[in-house]
């Protein structure tokens, strides 16, 4: 493939935790988990280029989620299971080198699936020229750290749709998004 691209990582392990504990308090139902296609497809859309999905996965124990992986596969995202020791942020690690890599990339565009803080000094070094930088995940949850100009935000539920069942979240509404008749039903 030639031409510009945005390369969506996700980093599993925090979107699930984040949706788990801080949204839902539980463990997510089937229909409460993200279908990643539409976030892709989303991308793909708002930035009019290609996108390649990359899920980094912690694959320490040994072994896979196969019916995950296969779902990945089924739906063009690349997984990136990766091991390590177990004091290693295996997955934090495997996002922090790609960013470093992609910085390399004049042909890339990136969009982060994460809340996680740790990111913000490698996402910020992205900034600058032609380069298209998002992060993606529960606006409310993401750190401030990654609140930057020139980051574009993008809601997982509200902005992409990723979810097939309303989450019961509590946010900010901007005034021109308010809709009184959600409150009213």
């Amino acid at each position: 493939m030639t031409g510009r691209r945005t390369f969506v990582l996700v980093d599993g392990e925090n979107i699930d935790a984040t949706l788990g504990n801080s949204v839902l308090g539980r463990r997510p139902l089937p229909e409460e988990r993200p279908r990643w296609e539409r976030v892709t497809a989303y991308v793909e859309e708002q930035w009019g280029q290609p996108v390649t999905g990359l899920f980094f996965l912690n694959a320490s124990n040994g072994s896979l989620p196969s019916s995950f992986v296969q779902a990945l596969l089924a739906m063009e995202y690349r997984p990136v299971p990766l091991s390590g020791r177990s004091d290693e942020k295996v997955v934090d690690i495997g996002i922090l080198r790609t960013l470093e890599a992609l910085l390399e990339r004049e042909d890339a565009d990136v969009v982060l699936g994460s809340h996680d803080a740790d990111f913000a000094g490698h996402l910020t070094g992205l900034l600058g020229g032609d380069r298209k930088v998002g992060v993606l995940g529960f606006r409310e949850f993401t750190s401030t750290q990654l609140a930057v100009d020139g980051i574009t935000h993008f809601d997982l539920e509200y902005d992409v749709r990723a979810f097939n069942a309303e989450l019961p979240r509590v946010r900010i509404i901007p005034l021109e998004e308010f809709d009184p008749t959600y409150f009213l039903r």
